[in-house]
């Protein structure tokens, strides 16, 4: 370890991913344990991404700023070196609350799907997915989910509340999926993967759709897989579950024993309401070693938080919770957000990294946004997470050798004292610092 860098957010001291330069590295003596110990040598997950949801509330918020500032906000999430490094995304196929109204792409009862439109995503969501390629610099990897079924195929008859997908409209909906990404294939954004329903387990006030795990398989199995591949779409990774850790576990067991299902399975998907059992997470890998985990969707909710650290906090403690249990990639929730935190057709208000006020075009960064990019600035599409052994309770960390053979190493300190820790790699040592309330990335270079 030749040189390290340290980058630091910190909430009393104005630090927002402030680069402080090279650390001192000492040579430790034969024999001395460092607070915090890293091991290149034991490897775990690879990681896919960082990234978060283009949502049409995120898309149109950002129509109704200046072209400047809907500039920024893009330039400062997708840019890879001014912004967080964004290479992944999520967005809804047809509505979800995050949209203006309950809408989809096909006509009522239209069975054969010939009448099946994405026009409806050219007004706000494809341009926004397209500039943001542009800033990135390529492809951005794609995950797309739906919320509901048309409302003539469920039980219900409508969008919102629930309610569940008719049997008869099993194939139908199946290939659904398929036409969505035939069509955005077309309009030059390649869909990566699906997950088969947003949060199945809820019955929400908004676009909504509940599977039992029994139903989740069979309709994988039976529909989804078969007519994936049928349509030559069997490279489109499928996810199941996208729902909270609480009952991951169990959802993934019944789904991916079954061998039929499984086969057409990538991995389980994961949103962080309800809990912070991370552990549930990792149990799910050492049950299915040879299926994917993915963090989904999560967001703060009941509206704005401006100016507030726990939400930041929150961000930081969950990914690190996450990747220390197998996740591969981070996708937050929406990007960005109006003033009200929202539009949301059903009301429920939420906050986002980046709060674009459309009534005097200002754009706030919340402190989550800082917190996210102390990971996806610095760990690389590729970087494999490295064992790590830490004896200081106070300190969250997680650790990643990346492709060009830097390691990095976030450390978040949430107490309201100073935290000291040694750092050990090899025969080097560091004698770290951390402020109150704050997150370091150390990157350390051969």
């Amino acid at each position: 370890m030749k040189q390290v860098k340290m980058i630091v957010t910190a909430k009393d001291s104005g630090e927002r991913l402030s680069d402080k330069g090279s650390l001192a590295v000492l040579t430790r003596d034969a024999g001395v344990v460092a607070d915090v110990e890293l091991d290149p040598s034991t490897t775990y997950q690879s990681i896919v991404g960082f990234g978060g949801a283009f949502t049409e509330a995120a898309a149109y918020t950002l129509s109704r700023v200046s072209d400047e500032k809907r500039a920024e906000v893009i330039r400062s999430y997708f840019d890879p070196t001014e912004g967080l490094g964004y290479n992944i995304g999520r967005v809804h196929i047809h509505s979800c609350d995050f949209a203006l109204g309950n809408y989809t792409y096909v006509e009522d009862n239209d069975t054969e799907l010939t009448t099946f439109d994405i026009a409806h995503d050219h007004q706000w969501v494809l341009p926004l997915i397209k500039d943001a390629m542009k800033v990135k610099g390529g492809e951005i990897t794609m995950l797309a989910s739906p919320w509901s079924p048309p409302a003539w195929m469920k039980t219900n008859g409508e969008m919102n509340n629930g309610g569940q997908l008719k049997p008869e409209y099993a194939a139908v909906w199946a290939r659904y999926y398929t036409k969505f990404i035939e069509a955005y294939g077309k309009e030059g954004v390649p869909i990566w993967g699906i997950t088969v329903q947003n949060e199945p387990a809820a019955v929400q006030v908004w676009d909504s759709c509940i599977y039992s795990a029994e139903e989740e398989r069979d309709f994988i199995k039976d529909h989804l897989g078969p007519i994936m591949h049928q349509e030559g779409h069997e490279d489109v990774k499928i996810l199941i579950w996208d729902h909270n850790r609480d009952i991951i576990v169990e959802r993934a067991s019944v789904v991916l024993s079954d061998p039929e299902a499984a086969k057409y399975v990538w991995g389980t998907g994961v949103h962080w309401y309800v809990s912070e059992e991370f552990e549930k997470v990792g149990q799910v890998h050492d049950l299915f070693p040879d299926k994917h985990l993915l963090f989904t969707e999560g967001c703060q909710e009941g509206g704005v938080k401006l100016g507030e650290w726990f939400t930041g906090e929150r961000y930081g403690r969950n990914m690190i919770g996450d990747l220390n249990n197998w996740i591969e990639g981070y996708l937050d929730w929406n990007i960005v957000l109006d003033e009200t935190g929202g539009p949301n057709h059903v009301g429920n208000l939420c906050d986002a990294p980046i709060i674009a006020d459309t009534l005097t075009d200002t754009i706030h960064y919340n402190s989550s946004y800082y917190y996210i990019g102390h990971f996806s600035k610095y760990i690389a599409q590729g970087a494999v997470r490295i064992g790590q052994n830490s004896k200081v309770d106070s300190l969250l960390s997680t650790a990643f050798l990346n492709p060009d053979g830097t390691i990095v190493l976030v450390v978040q300190n949430e107490t309201d004292d100073v935290q000291k820790a040694t750092i050990g790699l090899g025969d080097c040592m560091l004698e770290a610092e951390l402020k109150a309330h704050s997150i370091v990335t150390y990157i350390m270079s051969k």
